[in-house]
């Protein structure tokens, strides 16, 4: 199902949510990768994961993505009714230094799993 019709109220929540560097870097990966869970996001974004989760579960509410759950991982999805609002907006910052970094970064960690396990124990014992 795509939105034909935009709302003032609608609208006005989904420029909120674009208002935060987080939500924009969150959303972008979303948009490139389909779908990620709490711990990628954290670990390519180097975020905490209750920072993380706080912007996930605004992202929710305000109607922007999607869950799926399997075992005990929640993935995360931009839904489908929105992807035509937001494409434009994320391909247009999508030169963004910051949020091509995110990107290669992820490409990285998942790219080279010894490195991803390197990385996430480093950050198990510095907190």
């Amino acid at each position: 199902m795509r939105i034909k019709h935009f709302n003032l109220g609608p609208g006005v929540e989904i420029f909120k949510a674009l208002s935060d560097e987080a939500r924009i870097r969150i959303l972008s990966l979303l948009f490139h990768k389909q779908e990620m869970c709490v711990s990628d996001l954290e670990l390519v974004l180097d975020f905490t994961q209750t920072k993380t989760s706080r912007h996930l579960l605004y992202l929710r509410n305000t109607g922007l993505v999607g869950t799926r759950k399997t075992d005990q991982f929640v993935f995360y999805y931009i839904k489908d009714e929105l992807k035509d609002v937001l494409s434009p907006l994320l391909r247009y910052m999508e030169k963004d230094s910051v949020l091509l970094s995110d990107i290669e970064t992820f490409e990285i960690l998942y790219g080279n799993k010894e490195l991803s396990v390197s990385r996430f124990h480093q950050r198990k014992f510095e907190n």
